[in-house]
């Protein structure tokens, strides 16, 4: 049976109610009958168009910059052979996501409120704080892509660093819109996510990939040991720790009562329908951008050395000015990628804080401080790296592998929380989803495992390094351990504390 746990005027909310879109459906009249039937209203594309925008903007981070180089290094280094994987992970970043949205429309809160309620103090802000690295470390990664989309844009004239002041700027002025209602912010992504279409569908056409390889990418299973490093890439991208935060609380932006089972149900269904569209828009960007950079410099002796901050110029040298410069249309897509990205991530940034913390404070000065935590290191990054593709290309490994270590963090509580009735009440998802989705959650965190062993064997040069990794390993197995343990037994332990809360609130 669902706990009922209504929020407190002290609690933290993803939206106001004032804020929520407010979705236009059935009389009220009629809700007691679609009630006990137990089935939602019939489809509408009414209902569609106002259910649409949370997807768009969880699709965002499979179009980050990072995503974009894994996808032009799979290109250039795999050819067409990876498409197949990169169908695949979209597929399992899917699944996942669809749950993270499950969760926020069933219980009407979201992951990092809901892990406040369920761990202990300890093991919160231990989740808290990965969760704010794994922000930081996607964001630096954003951040630089638009930097490097100005630098080229600007022939040169604005550094790196001052990119990153732009896009930071940049991103505030983004959020003001929120102001206007949260559909006018949506409209601003959707904007970008067509400048990327755009973008990346005409240098498909400049440049005219194969349709035969790529379809024959697409539909036959195939992985080398030379291009082992590029799958693993592909897949550690698409699960982002951030959005599987972020999209639990996104959904929460339109006005579902989660206490009417009809009303969930007519959520979820539209939902899923546009989660699914909006990362099949990011799939067929992601293969425009794998397809031009196949074309373009598989099999060649500079496939190794391609990556984000030269890629536009390798374009250009190969395919000329022209009347419109192919290496300021790829700036373009990168920049417009780059800004959608940071703006989602300062928002999955608030949600974080504010729920993992129980922060209430107002937006723009919770975006302040998120924001800073990201922009600090990402200027260091910028004054030092400036001058250097090949160390740019190196610090993103190390980006990638700082995501990879923490998406168990993520994936985990988000995985026991949905399996469990307490907390789901007939939402809780069954048997059979269980299964797959663990199966689906083991094999992603085993790809990324493989990821993080890859690189810190090669980077423990020392036996103190050495030392310090196995001992970082055995804390960290250790914890992944913990947070499984407690969804095979779940007990919310602040479930007596907020009761008495609740009651001393009352009586005040």
């Amino acid at each position: 049976m669902e706990r009922e746990r209504p929020l407190l005027a002290s609690e933290e909310r993803a939206y106001e109610e004032t804020e929520k879109v407010l979705i236009v459906g059935v009389d009220e009249d009629d809700d007691a009958s679609y009630d006990e039937l137990g089935n939602a209203p019939p489809f509408s594309w009414k209902k569609l168009w106002l259910f649409t925008g949370p997807g768009f903007l969880m699709s965002i981070a499979f179009l980050d910059p990072g995503n974009l180089e894994s996808d032009l290094q799979a290109g250039a280094i795999a050819g067409y052979s990876l498409i197949w994987l990169l169908m695949w992970a979209t597929a399992i970043g899917l699944l996942i996501q669809l749950l993270s949205a499950r969760l926020g429309v069933a219980t009407g809160r979201h992951l990092a409120e809901l892990c406040r309620e369920e761990y202990p103090t300890w093991a919160r802000m231990v989740l808290w704080i990965m969760a704010e690295i794994a922000l930081i470390g996607a964001d630096i990664q954003e951040v630089i892509g638009s930097a490097i989309a100005i630098k080229i844009l600007s022939n040169g004239l604005i550094p790196l660093w001052a990119g990153v002041v732009i896009t930071a700027l940049d991103c505030f002025i983004f959020l003001f819109l929120e102001n206007y209602g949260i559909r006018k912010l949506e409209a601003v992504f959707a904007i970008l996510i067509a400048t990327m279409a755009v973008a990346f569908a005409w240098m498909f056409g400049q440049t005219k990939p194969s349709g035969t390889e790529l379809l024959v990418g697409a539909l036959v299973p195939k992985l080398s040991s030379r291009t082992i490093k590029q799958a693993v890439g592909i897949v550690g991208c698409i699960i982002m720790p951030h959005n599987v935060f972020l999209h639990s609380a996104l959904v929460q932006s339109r006005e579902v009562d989660p206490k009417k089972r009809f009303r969930v149900k007519e959520a979820l269904k539209y939902y899923s329908i546009e989660s699914a569209g909006a990362l099949a828009v990011s799939f067929i960007i992601n293969v425009f951008v794998t397809t031009v950079f196949a074309k373009s410099f598989y099999g060649t002796d500079i496939a190794e050395t391609i990556g984000l901050a030269n890629a536009g110029q390798y374009l250009q040298d190969k395919y000329g000015r022209g009347y419109f410069p192919i290496l300021y249309i790829w700036a373009i897509g990168v920049l417009a990628a780059g800004q959608s990205s940071t703006i989602t991530g300062t928002y999955a940034g608030q949600f974080i804080m504010g729920g993992f913390l129980n922060l209430k404070m107002k937006k723009w000065v919770r975006a302040l401080i998120t924001r800073s935590f990201a922009i600090v290191p990402t200027m260091i990054v910028a004054l030092v790296f400036d001058s250097s593709d090949s160390l740019l290309d190196e610090l993103n490994e190390w980006l990638n592998v700082l995501q990879s270590v923490q998406i168990p963090f993520a994936v985990i509580p988000l995985l026991c929380l949905v399996s469990n009735e307490q907390i789901m009440g007939s939402f809780k998802i069954q048997p059979l989803v269980q299964t797959i989705s663990w199966i689906v959650a083991a094999l992603v965190i085993a790809i990324n495992g493989y990821l993080m062993v890859d690189f810190f064997s090669g980077a423990a040069t020392s036996v103190v390094l050495l030392v310090l990794v196995i001992i970082f390993a055995v804390a960290y197995v250790l914890f992944v351990l913990y947070l499984i343990s407690r969804g095979l037994t779940y007990t919310p332990w602040q479930l007596v504390a907020s009761e008495k809360v609740r009651e001393r609130d009352v009586d005040e």
